[in-house]
Formats: C-alpha cells, sequence, structure tokens
C-alpha cells in the first residue's frame, strides 16, 4: 500500500479536513495558500500552527451568506489574536467573548464594543468592569447572582443591555464534556426548574438592566441542525411565555454556537446554508404559530469558522516499535493540543516534505510530555518508513488548541503563521524561556 493523494473537497463529495487551498507540491509536501508546509517548518521552527487567511475570511462570509438577517458573532475562545480580530471586524463579524483580557485584546484593534459579546457560567469583577468600561453591546447573564452584581455596577444614564442564557434541556454535541444544553450542568439556568424564569424576573425589575432576549448553547460538535431547530421552538414557546405573564416581547434570540467541522475525512459538517436554512424556517413557523414576531437572530460559530483553517505542524523525535505498536514521538503534545486528552478528540495526520513509496502503516503519534495520555493521534496511517527528523502536519488544527495551550514542562508555546496569496508572515511568536523566566520572580 502506498501513500494515498491528498482528498480534496473538490475530490469528495464529503468536507475536506484540509483548507481550500491545500494542494500537493513536490518532494511530498503539501502548499497551503502557496506556501510549502515543509518550508514553514524549516523556516518558523516546530511546533507551529499556520492559518490560511483567505479560509477564514471565506469561511466568515459563508455565515454572513446563510443567514443575512442575522448577526453573526465569532467565538474568539476558539482562537484571538489582534489579526484575527482585524480580519472579523473586516468581515462585519461580531466578537463572542469571555474574560477582560479577550476584551482588552479586542479594544486594542479597535473592535466596535457594541458588536461584542460578554458570556461566562463566573464572570469575575474585572470582567465585569472591563465589560462596562468599553461599552459592551450585550452581557449574558448566567446565574441569578450575577443580576444584582452586574446592575450595581453600570453607572449609567444607559442601561446595559443584557440576555439571559437558558438551559433548553437538549442534550447535543460529540462529548459529555461539550454538551452545555442539558440540564444539570454548570452553564445557564433551567427552563424546566422555573430558575430561568425567576431570573428574567430579577433582571426586568433592574431599572440599570434592559432584558434583550434570550440566549443558548446547545454544546460543541454538533453534526446536524435538528438540535437547533427543537432549541428554536422551546424557546420560543418560552417568548411567548414571558410576554403572557409580564408582557415583554423581546426582540433577540442568541443560538450560540457548536457547529461542527471534519478532523477525519468522512466526518459529517453540514455546511453553514443546511444550519441556516433549518433554523430559519423553524424560527418563523414557531413566531407564527405563537404569535410572535421574529426576534432578532445572532449565532456563535467559532470553532467552524477558524479550525479547518489550520494546521498544526509537528516533527518527528523518535520512532519506537515495541509490544507489536509504533509510536511516533513529536516536538509538541498535549501543552498545545489538550483537546486528545480532555475528550478523546481525534485527527488527520500526514507526513509532509518527503516522498517515499513506502507501504502504510497504523501509528501512534505522541507527544513529548511525562503522561501516557498524551497521545495527538491514536491508530493514523504514516508511511513505513518514518523516521526523526519528518515533519508531521495535522489538519483542522484552528481552534481550541493554541488558545488552550499550556506551560505544561516549560516548552513554550508555539508560534502561529499566516498564509496567504504564496506568502506567510508571523502572527503570534514562539514563547521562549525568557518569557517564562520573567514570570518567576521569586527570591
Amino acid at each position: 500500500m502506498t501513500a494515498e493523494p491528498l482528498l480534496l473537497f473538490s475530490e469528495l463529495n464529503t468536507p475536506s479536513v484540509w483548507p481550500a487551498s491545500a494542494a500537493l507540491a513536490p518532494g511530498g509536501d503539501i502548499a497551503v495558500a502557496g506556501v510549502g508546509l515543509a518550508e514553514l517548518a524549516e523556516r518558523y521552527g516546530t511546533p507551529a500552527y499556520v492559518l490560511d487567511e483567505d479560509e477564514v475570511r471565506a469561511r466568515a462570509r459563508a455565515w454572513r451568506q446563510a443567514l443575512p438577517d442575522a448577526e453573526i458573532v465569532y467565538a474568539a475562545k476558539a482562537f484571538l489574536c489582534r489579526a484575527v480580530v482585524d480580519w472579523m471586524e473586516q468581515e462585519g463579524l461580531g466578537l463572542d467573548v469571555c474574560s477582560a483580557g479577550e476584551l482588552e485584546l479586542a479594544a486594542t484593534r479597535g473592535f466596535p464594543p457594541e458588536r461584542i459579546v460578554l458570556h461566562g457560567n463566573a464572570k469575575s469583577p474585572q470582567d465585569l468592569r472591563t465589560a462596562l468600561r468599553l461599552g459592551v453591546g450585550r452581557v449574558v447573564i448566567d446565574s441569578a447572582c450575577e443580576t444584582a452584581r452586574l446592575a450595581a455596577r453600570v453607572q449609567g444614564p444607559d442601561a446595559q443591555q443584557v440576555m439571559v442564557r437558558v438551559l433548553p434541556g437538549i442534550e447535543a454535541g460529540a462529548h459529555p464534556k461539550i454538551r452545555t444544553g442539558a440540564d444539570g450542568q454548570k452553564f445557564g439556568l433551567s427552563l424546566a426548574d422555573g430558575s430561568a424564569e425567576d431570573t428574567i424576573a430579577r433582571v426586568l425589575g433592574q431599572p440599570r438592566l434592559e432584558l434583550v432576549g434570550l440566549h443558548c448553547h446547545l454544546g460543541s460538535q454538533i453534526t446536524e441542525p435538528r438540535p437547533y431547530a427543537e432549541a428554536v421552538r422551546r424557546l420560543v414557546a418560552f417568548l411567548a411565555a414571558l410576554r403572557d405573564r409580564y408582557g415583554v416581547t423581546l426582540p433577540e434570540l442568541d443560538l450560540g454556537g457548536g457547529f461542527a467541522v471534519a478532523y477525519l475525512p468522512g466526518d459529517p459538517a453540514p455546511t453553514p446554508a443546511e444550519y441556516g436554512r433549518l433554523i430559519t424556517s423553524t424560527l418563523a413557523n414557531a413566531c407564527a404559530q405563537h404569535g410572535l414576531p421574529v426576534p432578532r437572530l445572532t449565532v456563535e460559530p467559532g470553532r467552524s469558522v477558524i479550525a479547518p483553517a489550520g494546521i498544526a505542524l509537528y516533527r518527528v523525535l523518535s520512532v519506537k516499535r515495541t509490544a507489536g505498536r509504533v509510536f511516533v514521538a513529536v516536538d509538541g503534545g498535549m501543552s498545545d493540543n489538550p483537546r486528545p486528552a480532555l475528550y478523546g478528540a481525534r485527527y488527520t495526520v500526514r507526513r509532509v516534505g518527503r516522498a517515499s513509496d513506502a507501504p502504510m502503516r497504523a501509528a501512534t503519534v505522541v507527544g513529548r510530555h511525562c503522561e501516557a495520555g498524551d497521545v495527538l493521534a491514536e491508530s493514523v496511517e504514516l508511511p513505513e518508513d518514518i523516521r526523526p527528523g519528518d515533519v508531521l502536519a495535522v489538519p483542522a488544527a484552528g481552534a481550541y488548541q493554541v488558545s488552550m495551550a499550556s506551560g505544561y514542562n516549560m516548552t513554550g508555546r508555539p508560534p502561529v503563521v499566516a498564509v496567504s496569496g504564496g506568502r506567510s508572515r508571523l502572527l503570534v511568536r514562539r514563547e521562549n524561556f525568557e518569557d517564562l523566566r520573567a514570570r518567576d520572580v521569586g527570591l
């Protein structure tokens, strides 16, 4: 069995795990946006992360086209840096942030604060102070006690616009640790036990807060549109109940994000248009049924915008054949990608920069850290002649990797490089020992 050619979207009737610009290059390499991945590994070192800027922008535009009357808000927790802030602003998206740090970064780029949504299940005093100082458009209230805490900080003269995050009681998402729409977990307020309505009543009693709508987030890696349609039906019924009991018609509905991408060839990953069609039609029908005007819709794609545009590059440090298994150890691992250890995420892996006719064999790609769970990819097909010094590319790596990277073993977080039009540029430099040493101020 010899190495298979790169499978692009145009060659399969399934979503590709690679950016649309990816193409085979001489010498067994892959070029993204006209730049060879092996060349990038040589220039910037490894581990390193590559972002196809044009892919990010195209995916942002696809969401705007799929829901032209909705507000599209990029979920910054997937990955954020100054360049990404700029790209989102230029493509007409808002920002969904979860901390004062993300807020401050957006402010350094002059991002319009009215297009920013702040949420989180446990906002710190600093988070709230920063949101009010910068004038964010929406604050999502996640617990009853947050209502008074936020209201006490609003100085006026205008009330702060808020939404209340509710739990519609829907199980959706690829893993229990990333399902956030059902009862019995830390996020949001339940429709079933009355806590959502109780918190809404409290908000309505706060003159410094203006309730503008409901927010929900079902989970992550949701591979079909139907859970969103069911959420719409339940939330619109709740909007109608609020109208009947409190005389308020809330003008906004935020369905959050969680839209799936392909990590392995053949993984289900509906297009924005597929999600958009069902959400839009369900919303219109539900509102007509309950005699409500259609609220302004917001969705918060993060992974689906940035993940397919990213590629992680590693260099092989060792190859170990033992107990009938092949372990390929690389110079990164759970410090730059904790997702496999956290919830069993799976990836495609491909060697780049060296061509051979060696047969393909199953191997396990592992990281360099002192943890048995530091496994990046189980049972992936790699050439039998894999050896130290080879470069491995891992596609669909743009989300929840660098953003969740740690300082484990003091290895330093990797750089992020953008490619576009045959050129590359550094967005985030590699964290070095001097960065780590500067934080250690003890005697």
